[in-house]
């Protein structure tokens, strides 16, 4: 019996065994609170890195150009009708009733030509005439003979029909002499010189007793019509497009610094020329008060041209590639979109953009050469960059 009690291990006391479990759970416990701070920290250590491994951007949106018009372009003015006065029949000056800058009407007698030889000419002429009007009534009053003969047979057909062909002959005759005279009447009339239009006298070449020539001679007189004056432009290539008949500009004029005289597109070219780039276009301008004169150098800036589509952005959002020009625009889930652009005018500070952006983009500002298109960021607050 004593083999069997050994046998059997005896179970510990009750009160032995709550205090192992207490021990148990108070090291158990210890653990956890020191484990706690560490793993709360090593949570807070990888969220930091996560975040971090973002990038912070600063964006901005782009902004409207600078309109191009505002530069003033070199204009030429000129009359709005300039016409040299030329003689049409040959003599010598006799007198001239205007001189230079006297304002004439249309029609209104400038200078008187002697003309010796034309008017011999007009007189010989007018004798051929009568001459050749003589033949003509002798011519018809043979003819009418010859054809009441011929029918008693006086006279043989032959003689008749010679007859009324001279008579024919002495009819085209006294027509070319007439006509003869009638042109010569007209170059006559030519010995007045008067305005074709009404304008101010610009130029007097001549004076008393000067060789006057019809042909290859020299200009008598230069008449302009200046009451509104034409103003012709070469807009560059860049400002053509918006330009469209009715447009306003402002022509401006150095030796009248105080006044801002106002013209209107009337018409353009039509084509860019070749050797400057340019768009030739022609402006009015009304000079009724005569306070600009003609041939004188201007400025020109339009200002009736709609506003500009180009955008700007700053210089320092330029990416320079092998691709050429690029920006990082931001997309709404904050992934990077890296688009080629066209460049316009550089402006310092600020450069126009052609195409490849719009006012909405969120343009990053001095991105890092290492940016890369689907790269997330993080856009920084306004006023606050990482």
């Amino acid at each position: 019996m004593n083999t069997e009690s050994a046998n059997h291990s005896t179970p510990p006391p009750p009160k032995l065994a709550r205090v192992l479990a207490l021990a148990l759970v108070i090291i158990v416990a210890l653990a956890a609170i020191g484990y706690w701070p560490r793993w709360q920290h090593r949570q807070t250590l990888t969220a930091e890195t996560r975040e971090l491994a973002v990038p912070t951007v600063a964006v901005v949106s782009p902004a409207p150009g600078k309109a191009a018009t505002e530069l003033p372009l070199p204009a030429e003015i000129k009359p709005w009708i300039e016409a040299p006065i030329y003689a049409r029949a040959s003599g010598y000056l006799k007198r001239w009733l205007v001189d230079l800058g006297a304002r004439v009407k249309a029609g209104q007698l400038l200078t008187e030509i002697e003309t010796p030889e034309l008017d011999q000419q007009l007189e010989k002429a007018r004798h051929d005439l009568a001459y050749a009007e003589a033949e003509l009534a002798l011519a018809k009053i043979t003819a009418a003979r010859y054809a009441g003969l011929v029918q008693s047979a006086s006279v043989s057909e032959q003689e008749n029909a010679e007859k009324q062909a001279d008579l024919a002959l002495k009819t085209a005759s006294v027509a070319s002499a007439r006509a003869e005279v009638r042109r010569l009447e007209e170059l006559q009339s030519f010995n007045r010189v008067t305005a074709p239009f009404a304008g101010t006298i610009t130029l007097r070449n001549v004076d008393v007793g000067d060789l006057i020539t019809a042909t290859g001679g020299k200009e008598l007189f230069r008449l302009a019509q200046t009451d509104k004056l034409r103003v012709y432009v070469r807009v560059p290539q860049a400002q053509a497009a918006g330009l469209a008949p009715g447009q306003t500009a402002e022509l401006l004029i150095p030796e009248r610094p105080d006044r801002v005289f106002t013209a209107q597109v009337v018409r353009t070219a039509g084509a860019i020329s070749a050797d400057s780039r340019t768009l030739l276009t022609e402006m009015e301008v009304d000079n009724t008060r005569g306070e600009i004169l003609a041939g004188s150098f201007a400025q020109v800036r339009l200002t009736g041209t709609p506003p500009a589509k180009i955008l700007t952005v700053p210089g320092n959002a330029l990416l320079f590639r092998a691709e050429g020009p690029q920006v990082g625009v931001v997309q709404p889930d904050g992934k990077v979109t890296l688009r080629s652009v066209k460049l316009g005018r550089d402006f310092g500070s600020t450069v126009e953009i052609l195409i490849g952006v719009a006012p909405t983009d969120r343009v990053i500002l001095n991105p890092s050469d290492s940016l890369a298109d689907g790269a997330t960021v993080r856009v920084a607050e306004p006023g606050k960059t990482k």
